[in-house]
């Protein structure tokens, strides 16, 4: 009768541990996620963290609610900064630039060599393949859980002054850049006089004639409408894409029950994709419509002949040799590999 007394105590206590457990574990949700993110809608950007967070929510019956803090708000808009506090839990989630958090993942750059990626195929061949997986193994590394991929676009060439056909063409001309050291290296291999702002600093910067050019997506253009800052010239030239990351913060994550972590992962995945295919809509059609758009509005587009483009290759090939040491040749070779290998 003891014996039965005692495995009745000991039933109790471990169903009163458990029950205990689960309430311990289900008290460790917040009310409210937070989700930083640089552009908010109607941006591609934007809409990655608006699906995502709504996938979510619909998919956990509303035990994950995320809010989203656009114009990287919650580090007052200083977006390399973005990263360190995700990684100490100011911030719950991202879906961040992976040029804005290449100053604490040196690998990161890879993206942001200079001419790595030709085309889209090329981009999909590092995400999607054997690269992608270690550069979400160094992400996780360094202090945050990778989830899914997502894209910004290629970055292009806009200015106030004339078209851009060759390197010579950028001599002496004042070009925002963002607060990375390779894109400073990268434009003043072409002569030109790299400046790097925030975006809300670039603005009155183009549109005073301060600063004549900068580099963007060019979703962007439109979204912005860069033409009313003086940005009458573009140039296609494809020299870096940036891929974006889905993220949440390792403490965060590990407070979930393993099925809503299977719920937020796949969600990022869903959201990704949708987001890849908005970012690109306009450039992959054979007549690129969104270049119609904007040469609508009384710009002058230039796209680049191979031989043109090659020029400015050949420029900055330098560059791309010095990075290569600070990224790791290694990553930058198998990079190199799975890019010419890919299928077309």
């Amino acid at each position: 009768m003891k014996f039965r007394r005692t495995l009745l105590g000991l039933a109790l206590a471990a169903t009163a541990l458990t029950f205990g457990t689960g309430a311990m574990a289900q008290a460790a949700y917040k009310p409210e996620y937070k989700m930083s993110l640089v552009l908010g809608p109607p941006t591609p950007w934007g809409m990655a963290g608006q699906v995502w967070a709504d996938l979510v929510k619909e998919r956990t019956a509303g035990r994950i609610n995320i809010k989203l803090f656009p114009g990287v708000s919650l580090v007052q808009g200083d977006q390399t900064r973005e990263f360190s506090a995700l990684r100490q839990g100011v911030i719950d989630m991202a879906v961040g630039s992976t040029i804005n958090w290449s100053p604490q993942i040196k690998e990161l750059n890879l993206f942001s060599m200079p001419f790595l990626m030709p085309d889209y195929a090329a981009v999909d061949a590092l995400t999607q393949g054997e690269v992608g997986k270690q550069i979400f193994a160094t992400v996780e590394k360094a202090g945050a859980v990778p989830l899914a991929w997502g894209e910004n676009g290629y970055r292009e060439l806009t200015n106030s002054k004339k078209a851009i056909k060759s390197p010579d063409d950028l001599k002496g001309m004042k070009i925002r850049v963002v607060g990375s050291p390779l894109f400073a290296d990268v434009f003043n291999a072409f002569g030109a006089n790299p400046t790097q702002m925030s975006w809300a600093d670039a603005q009155p910067a183009l549109s005073s004639g301060a600063v004549d050019g900068q580099e963007n997506p060019l979703f962007l253009f439109t979204v912005l409408k860069m033409h009313t800052v003086g940005q009458k010239f573009v140039t296609t030239w494809g020299y870096v894409a940036d891929p974006l990351i889905f993220v949440v913060n390792k403490e965060v994550f590990a407070s979930w029950t393993p099925a809503d972590q299977a719920i937020v992962r796949q969600a990022a995945i869903d959201a990704g994709k949708q987001e890849i295919a908005l970012a690109r809509k306009g450039l992959t059609e054979a007549d690129k419509p969104l270049l119609k758009e904007i040469a609508g509005m009384g710009v002058t587009v230039t796209q680049l002949t191979p031989a043109e483009r090659e020029a400015f290759v050949k420029a900055t090939r330098p560059v791309y040799a010095k990075w290569k040491t600070t990224i790791g040749a290694d990553l930058v070779n198998s990079a190199e590999k799975a890019i010419a290998a890919r299928k077309k």
